[in-house]
Order: C-alpha cells, then sequence, then structure tokens
C-alpha cells in the first residue's frame, strides 16, 4: 500500500475568500485529498478565516490583505513590478523554509503560474501546477496606462512560460485549455494531464422550490432566471438585459446572485428599460443552493471575446452545480459547456447575442418543461465528485513521488 503522502495545495496568487470559485476549488479538492494524504491548504492571504477538520490551512504572506484594497480573491492584481519581484522572493523563501514539510507541492494557477514549483523544485521537493487560464490579454490599449498594463501581461506570460515549461506536470481542466498551453506557452503535451472538476452534492442537491421562494420572497407564480458568480468581462449579461427589454415578459424575473465591477452597470441598464432585474448581492457559499433552487432557468452567459480564439477554455464550475440543484442551464455553444450541456434536454446552448435571446425569449419553456429539463441536467452530473477529481490528483501525485522516493533510494544504495 503507497504511503500517505504530505501535501501543500498553494494558491500563490489568491486570498482565502469564502465566497470565491478559486477558494472552493481548492478547499473542495484538499478536503476530497484528505481522505488519502496530509493536505496542508496555503493561500497567500486569509480574507476570511475558516474552520478546517480534514486540512490545515495557512498564509504564505499573513500580512498579505494590505497589499490589494480589492475586494475579489486575486491577491496579485494590480501590484507594481517591484511588489512582484518582492513577492517572488517571499515565494522562494517559503519553498526553503517549507521543503521539509512536504512530499509534494500542487500550485494553483496565476500570473506567475509555475514559479512556486520551480522554486520547491530547486529544494528537491516535486510539483505540479493546476492551471485553469490560459491569460488571454482582452482589454483595448488605448492610452499609457494600458500600455503599460501590456507590457507588464506579456512579461508576466513570457516568466510564466519559462516556468511552466519546466514543470513536470500541468494539470488542466479541459482538452481546450490544454491545446491553449501547447500552443502559446510551449508546453510539451505529453506533460499536461486532463481533469476535470467535481461537484459538492451534499451542498448542490434538488430542493423543494415553493418553500425556498416563501423563504427568499419570491414571488411563487414567476418564471425566474437566475445568474451567480462574477459580474465581470468574462461574463455578459448585457445582450440578456436588452433583449428582456425589447421582448415585455411581466411573468419573468432576473435574479443576480453576486457582485463585480459590472453589476451597477447593470443595474442602471435594467432600471433604464423598466425591467424586473433583482440582485442579491453576495450570499454565503452555503446559501447559494438555496437561490438556484428559487429558479427555474440557469444562466451562464460567457463572453468569447475574453478567451483565445474565441473559445471557453476553462472548466465553469458553476454549470454542474446548477444542474446538481436540478436546473436546467443556458449558456453558450463553446469549448468544454457542449459537453456539459444537451441542447433542448439538460438545458440550452445559443450565442451571447441579443437576437438569439430574443428568439429564445419568444418562444420561453414552460416552467413544467423547465421542471422536466432540470431533473435530465441533475441525472447528467450525478456521477460528477470532487471524490474523482481528487483520486486523480493522487494518481499524478503518487507517479512523482514514487519516482522521487526511488531516486532517493538508489542515491543512499550507492
Amino acid at each position: 500500500m503507497p504511503r500517505r503522502l504530505s501535501i501543500c495545495y498553494a494558491a500563490p496568487g489568491h486570498s482565502l475568500l469564502e465566497t470565491s470559485g478559486p477558494t472552493r476549488n481548492v478547499l473542495s479538492l484538499a478536503e476530497c485529498l484528505s481522505k488519502w494524504a496530509d493536505v496542508t491548504v496555503a493561500f497567500r492571504s486569509i480574507r476570511q478565516p475558516i474552520s478546517a477538520s480534514k486540512y490545515r490551512v495557512i498564509a504564505i504572506e499573513p500580512d498579505g490583505e494590505k497589499h490589494t484594497a480589492h475586494k475579489d480573491d486575486v491577491a496579485i492584481r494590480g501590484l507594481d513590478p517591484l511588489a512582484h519581484m518582492s513577492y517572488l522572493q517571499k515565494l522562494r523563501s517559503f519553498s526553503r523554509e517549507c521543503a521539509g514539510a512536504y512530499d509534494l507541492v500542487l500550485e494553483k494557477g496565476w500570473r506567475l503560474s509555475g514559479c512556486l514549483v520551480c522554486a520547491f523544485r530547486q529544494q528537491g521537493v516535486p510539483g505540479v501546477l493546476v492551471e485553469n487560464d490560459a491569460r488571454y490579454w482582452n482589454e483595448p490599449i488605448e492610452d499609457l496606462r494600458s500600455v503599460v498594463k501590456y507590457s507588464l501581461h506579456k512579461v508576466s506570460r513570457i516568466m510564466s512560460g519559462f516556468y511552466c515549461r519546466r514543470v513536470p506536470v500541468i494539470i488542466v481542466e479541459t482538452e481546450e485549455l490544454k491545446t491553449a498551453l501547447v500552443k502559446h506557452l510551449g508546453v510539451s503535451a505529453d506533460r499536461v494531464e486532463v481533469v476535470g472538476l467535481g461537484v459538492d452534492h451534499c451542498l448542490f442537491y434538488p430542493m423543494e422550490q415553493r418553500s425556498i421562494r416563501d423563504a427568499l420572497g419570491i414571488d411563487p407564480s414567476v418564471t425566474v432566471l437566475l445568474y451567480v458568480g462574477g459580474m465581470d468581462k468574462y461574463h455578459d449579461l448585457d445582450p440578456l438585459i436588452e433583449a428582456l427589454a425589447r421582448v415585455r415578459l411581466s411573468s419573468l424575473e432576473l435574479h443576480l446572485v453576486g457582485d463585480g465591477i459590472l453589476r451597477t452597470q447593470y443595474e442602471e441598464k435594467a432600471r433604464r428599460a423598466q425591467i424586473t432585474v433583482r440582485c442579491h448581492g453576495k450570499v454565503p457559499h452555503t446559501l447559494v443552493p438555496k437561490y438556484i433552487a428559487a429558479a427555474d432557468l440557469c444562466l451562464a452567459p460567457y463572453c468569447t471575446n475574453a478567451f483565445y480564439n474565441g473559445v471557453v477554455t476553462f472548466s465553469t464550475l458553476k454549470i454542474p452545480e446548477y444542474m446538481a440543484c436540478a436546473r436546467p442551464v443556458i449558456s453558450i455553444p463553446s469549448g468544454h459547456i457542449a459537453k456539459l450541456i444537451e441542447h433542448q434536454v439538460s438545458g440550452f446552448v445559443l450565442p451571447n447575442e441579443v437576437p438569439s435571446w430574443v428568439s429564445f425569449l419568444e418562444k420561453l419553456p414552460s416552467r413544467e418543461r423547465l421542471e422536466n429539463m432540470g431533473r435530465a441536467a441533475a441525472r447528467a452530473v450525478e456521477s460528477v465528485s470532487w471524490e474523482k477529481t481528487a483520486a486523480r490528483y493522487l494518481e499524478v501525485c503518487q507517479r512523482l513521488t514514487t519516482a522521487r522516493f526511488s531516486s532517493l533510494s538508489e542515491a543512499y544504495k550507492g
């Protein structure tokens, strides 16, 4: 029987923030991986302390909160080049101080993906990069500030490419992301493993709608469209809001759970159009399934212009979580999404454009049909779990550590 490993799952570019997707990904995997290994999760800083009995939680930089005024989870965002260099020195110190405690390190992808794995590798500890983004530049270059930002982006991609090409194994969520990394960073395809995300079925499961609507103050007779997540350049709700302004449906409400830089824009646009949009803001992660249960149809409206070649490369977590709650999902026909949603069976796939939304809303399915589709959605993801994801991660970890222990054994014999 393989020995129980000691694994550090580090997220050097993120703060621990309970409502954020990266935090939930790391913690969900860590909890399941702890069945077979001693796991420590290390975020840059801890903005929201949590209680965890199955794994240990530490901060790479305990005072890291002071480095960012942003409320999101990307702790490295907005830092100037000198601060980047200072933080890289901190990561090297972290690897030297902690090398003796771990058999292997997992590094959650960030702006300088791969640098922590390489730092631990210099200390004799193998590592795996867990990458979920190709980091495509999707902002206009209009002034000196944007030129500087673009230049820093290019430098960071060159540095990350240098590190990534020296990482022994990279785990990605989709085949599309694997293709992007091979093409744009020069990573060898045989060193990239595709392992999808899981679903926490203890939290996301079908619930009775009527009582939950009563508790949340939602009219039991209306059709509810729901979006959960960040309101940013990757998720574009503008086409839907404009379509709702054209197709007046008095029995329909759009509900938004989450926050982001575009929230005010959406609220103002809905106010001017005089359509019913209810913004609930950020809610505790444990309450998200209740909002999903209150909905009839859930939304994942991605903006293809924000991704390499117009293809969504990451494995969106919200879609299988919606589906696990027995709700159909409407999203775009791109990348991994087309494999998750069966059109007209467990949801709908259509271009995130005003004409497509207008056509859909004019023929909006009945609530009864949406309920039946929701049951099909739940069946489609019932086998998707964090346990299976963690088991695949463990296989990769054991392969690397076995090679390391064999090498050390041979060196000892010699």
